[in-house]
């Protein structure tokens, strides 16, 4: 794969900059793309620049996007990220976390790029497991977009790429993400997951999203680097 472009998405979260490393490793020229799309938690950006420049990625770009002007979502509005869930509260039903059409709005702009740049190559850290219900994360829904990606460019139709998707870590738990993490060399400490961090930076500890992380690195046996506020 040496050479070959890859647009990488990277949110600064533990999925995404394994995903990255993942790519890397591969022998990928990595362009990353974050989104400033209005969310809460904007440190992640923060994240994201880090764990670009830690991977060297050929280039990181972020799109300004707002989603606020949508809401409905705990991540863009003023709703209150759910705390304190258990896995099987988790398990069930669209959290209030879920971003409308968040995944879709992303993989659009990375095909945009990608086409750019001549590339067929997309990768997006989504699982199918300790996912938290999210309707865009599933398999059936990645291969639908690919799909969907194969005829709606230019460079599709004329035969000059073949878009494929990537989402290597659609089958694995969050131990199993944390165990792939370290053997390609993610920086835990650069990674941010929370959805409701502290003023000061700090993941809450609490929402779904730590408390999926806190599992993975406690069902890993790998300490977690990050500081909670709880």
């Amino acid at each position: 794969m040496k050479g070959i472009k890859a647009v990488c998405l990277l949110s600064g979260g533990l999925d995404s900059s394994t995903c990255l490393g993942l790519a890397v490793r591969e022998g990928f020229s990595c362009y990353a793309l974050s989104f400033d799309y209005g969310q809460r938690h904007r440190i992640e950006l923060e994240c994201a620049a880090r764990v670009a420049r830690h991977f060297h990625a050929d280039e990181h770009r972020t799109a300004v996007i707002d989603l606020r002007a949508f809401g409905s979502s705990a991540l863009t509005a003023d709703i209150a990220v759910p705390k304190h869930r258990s896995p099987d509260e988790m398990s069930k039903g669209i959290p209030v976390t879920y971003v409308p059409a968040r995944n879709t709005i992303f993989l659009a702009y990375a095909l945009a790029w990608a086409e750019v740049l001549e590339s067929s190559d997309i990768f997006i850290g989504v699982n199918a497991i300790d996912y938290s219900g999210y309707p865009d994360c599933r398999p059936e829904y990645i291969e639908a977009f690919e799909r969907m990606a194969n005829l709606a460019t230019k460079a599709g139709v004329e035969g000059r790429t073949h878009t494929r998707i990537h989402t290597p870590l659609s089958k694995l738990d969050k131990a199993g993400i944390v165990k792939l993490g370290v053997g390609v060399g993610v920086d835990f400490s650069l990674t941010h997951s929370c959805y409701d961090p502290t003023p000061d930076g700090r993941p809450c500890g609490q929402c779904d999203s730590c408390l999926l992380r806190r599992k993975g690195f406690d069902e890993a046996g790998i300490p977690d680097p990050v500081v909670y506020a709880v």
